[in-house]
């Protein structure tokens, strides 16, 4: 059967049944795209030894060369074929994984994994996820898998399933329905240095100060302007409309996200919980920027915790 009548007679979500994954399985290896769910937000993948699959994430995506991408492993052991893999990226590993902690670790010369992936580093991401589909189709291929979030480059990420179709469409290829995504932000992205050191180069749900515990000293206070990971773009995570940050009283033609004591027309969390916040960021982010209003407003949430992350993530779409 060809692509094309395969699509006209299967769906583009499908439920995430065993069925399913098996089907996924074979489009990946085959180097075809698949949108999965993830615990942090569905992720659009491709086998990432592959120089022409990694080339369909770029093209659906409209994602500039230039952005790394996160590779995706069932384990540590595959893992550290893939990079150098020191004490400190042990620890990390052994601590946080399978879980929502990327680390950027010097690439293995004779990790295969096409040169795009890395957009020319000499280094690679890595995570090791915990959301029981991802980690089912990757069992199922047994390869490495690159896979950023399924939208469009630079808009909202998506957190459902639905999200992934009205961003990508088609593009997507197939979509895994696995409902929605529990963490609801993006991986915490921290990068070992080889001199030493460490520096966080993407807040998310694994704190700065869990990572500090584990390897016993603070990041790095200095900060590198270059792209060397995801979501570290100055425009990022946007809406079509534009965003208003810190808003305790919405104008008329604003959609006003609440949290905490500021209601607003949908509340991020009513009772102040920045992990609940988190999980519902991207959700209310589509309904506002789906909504009859011109432009979109935020109420202030507090700089601690899941809330570094949150407001990452605001200020980047209102940039």
């Amino acid at each position: 059967m060809s692509e094309a009548s395969r699509a006209n007679r299967e769906p583009l979500i499908r439920p995430a049944d065993s069925e399913s994954v098996a089907a996924a399985a074979e489009r990946l290896r085959a180097g075809g795209l698949v949108a999965l769910p993830t615990e942090t937000v569905y992720g659009l993948a491709a086998r990432a030894d592959s120089t022409d699959a990694v080339a369909g994430i770029y093209r659906a995506k409209g994602r500039p060369s230039f952005n790394p991408l996160i590779v995706h492993v069932a384990d540590i052991e595959h893992a550290a074929r893939l990079a150098e893999f020191d004490d400190r990226a042990m620890r990390l590993a052994q601590q946080f994984w399978p879980g929502a902690l990327t680390l950027v670790l010097p690439l293995r010369a004779e990790a295969g994994l096409a040169p795009a992936v890395t957009a020319g580093l000499a280094t690679v991401a890595l995570r090791c996820p915990a959301h029981p589909i991802m980690r089912a189709v990757l069992a199922e291929t047994a390869l490495p898998l690159a896979a950023p979030s399924a939208n469009r480059s630079g808009a909202i990420s998506p957190s459902r399933a639905e999200h992934v179709l009205e961003s990508l469409g088609e593009a997507a290829g197939m979509i895994l329905d696995g409902g929605a995504c529990p963490a609801g932000i993006e991986s915490t992205i921290v990068a070992l240095r080889k001199a030493g050191g460490w520096q966080v180069l993407r807040p998310g749900p694994v704190s700065a100060e869990a990572i500090a515990d584990v390897l016993g000293e603070p990041a790095l206070a200095e900060r590198s302007d270059s792209i060397e990971a995801p979501g570290q773009l100055a425009s990022h995570y946007a809406p079509a409309k534009p965003v208003r940050l810190g808003v305790v009283e919405a104008q008329a033609d604003e959609f006003h996200i609440g949290f905490g004591a500021v209601a607003g027309d949908a509340s991020l969390s009513a009772s102040g919980d920045t992990a609940e916040a988190a999980a519902r960021l991207y959700a209310l982010l589509h309904d506002a920027d789906a909504s009859s209003r011109r432009r979109i407003a935020v109420a202030p949430v507090p700089e601690a915790g899941m809330g570094i992350a949150i407001n990452d993530r605001l200020r980047r779409a209102a940039s």
